[in-house]
């Protein structure tokens, strides 16, 4: 495992804490990691990145750790791998393809496979090399010399560049599927919630936690892929519905991005955004910094949208240090909040803090004669009850907080129902 530390990176982290973070990337698909290193970069090689003498540096240490495989911790040109291949004589993986790798190992669900052969057809088209000498030409013609046909690396090109139309084509199916569930689902008066944050920082676990599921939560990067979406119950009973995203990373290949576009609408269209965070992490402020920039290339602004920072893993940090955080959490802006999913601690206050973004619309009064028990069961599965006074004739005056679209719903289903404030 190589990191190349370039000088005069835009980062504001560590090279070792990158080189950690790949070596992470690399056992989550098993592999055995024999020897790491950073290597200092003052200038950029364009034939093999790195300079004549760091090449044959790192062809040695390769060779005595008996390595089958080299992963560099950068994007490398399709030039730069064959060249580094051909050097080091053992087959050489970039960031991208380590993390295209992966999810093509994770993904459950026709899209996400979709997703990703998607984005490693695109990813591959570029580093197509000529491996059938004897197919190099095809010869047009009969009985006479024709002319030179399509080369094999262009069969091969056009070959992906169908494949990738075809997957186009199925995607746009799929979104269009996604996008008649979103919109049957906002037929129903509930507010979303979508889980956003840097991969390993505990989504999954807080959405288990909350929602009562059972989605795969492990100590590893990428463990969830496919988005999974579940009822939430907040405060007094009121449903919403949660969504659990992929994990971001640093410095996302762009062809993940791009694929991943239709399943990250979830968030575009979330009435909330959490954004976890691992506070515990030397480097949460970073990687904090790297979902904010993936989800300006997905067109989430996040100062339009009601963003929620969710301080987790606060049960890792030392005891004498977590009041600091807690602290800190109440003078950020807006405020943060402090958790632990593993444990429980500070998921109430999480769940008051999402149904306060939810309920901004001001309280009307409902007033319901005798026998209007269903519209009254109705109010309190679809908004926030805030006030309850029964008459002596039977009639029920409710102070309530709906959305607009579920207060124009229930005008439509109770006519007989007296509403006033709005």
């Amino acid at each position: 495992m190589i990191h190349p530390d370039r000088e005069g990176r835009s980062s504001s982290r560590q090279a070792a804490a990158r080189l950690e973070e790949a070596v992470g990337l690399a056992l989550a698909l098993d592999l055995d990691v024999r020897e790491t290193l950073i290597a200092n970069l003052r200038q950029l090689t364009p034939a093999t990145l790195f300079g004549k003498g760091k090449v044959a540096e790192i062809g040695k240490i390769i060779e005595l750790a008996e390595a089958d495989v080299a992963i560099v911790d950068d994007s490398l040109t399709p030039v730069q791998q064959r060249n580094l291949e051909t050097a080091w004589q053992v087959k050489v993986i970039d960031r991208t393809g380590l993390i295209l790798e992966i999810f093509a190992r994770r993904a459950r669900t026709r899209e996400g496979r979709l997703q990703v052969e998607l984005a490693r057809l695109s990813y591959e088209r570029s580093r197509l090399v000529r491996t059938w000498t004897h197919l190099e030409r095809q010869r047009g013609g009969f009985g006479v010399m024709g002319g030179p046909g399509e080369t094999q690396i262009e069969t091969d090109r056009r070959l992906i560049a169908d494949k990738i139309r075809k997957l186009k084509l199925e995607l746009v199916e799929v979104r269009r599927t996604r996008t008649l569930q979103r919109s049957a689902r906002k037929r129903h008066p509930y507010p979303t919630v979508a889980l956003v944050g840097y991969t390993n920082a505990g989504k999954s676990t807080l959405f288990n936690r909350l929602t009562k599921s059972e989605v795969v939560a492990e100590d590893m990067l990428f463990a969830t892929l496919d988005p999974t979406l579940r009822m939430l119950k907040l405060p007094d009973g009121r449903p919403a519905i949660m969504s659990d995203t992929v994990g971001f990373i640093s410095d996302l290949p762009h062809e993940l991005v791009e694929a991943f576009r239709a399943t990250l609408e979830e968030v575009k269209e979330a009435d909330v955004v959490l954004h976890i965070r691992d506070i515990a992490s030397a480097e949460s402020a970073a990687q904090a910094g790297d979902v904010r920039e993936v989800l300006s290339k997905l067109g989430v602004d996040m100062e339009e949208r009601s963003i929620l920072e969710v301080w987790n893993k606060t049960d890792l940090i030392p005891a004498e240090d977590r009041d600091i955080v807690r602290g800190d959490a109440r003078r950020a802006h807006p405020p943060a909040i402090p958790l632990s999913a593993a444990t429980g601690e500070g998921c109430d206050d999480l769940l008051d803090a999402i149904a306060a973004l939810v309920d901004e619309a001001p309280p009307v009064d409902v007033f319901t004669p005798m026998g209007e028990g269903a519209a009254i069961a109705w109010l309190y599965r679809h908004g926030r009850v805030l006030e309850r006074h029964d008459g002596k004739d039977g009639s029920v005056r409710l102070a309530v907080s709906l959305s607009p679209q579920a207060l124009g719903q229930f005008e439509q289903q109770f006519p007989g129902a007296e509403i006033r404030g709005h």
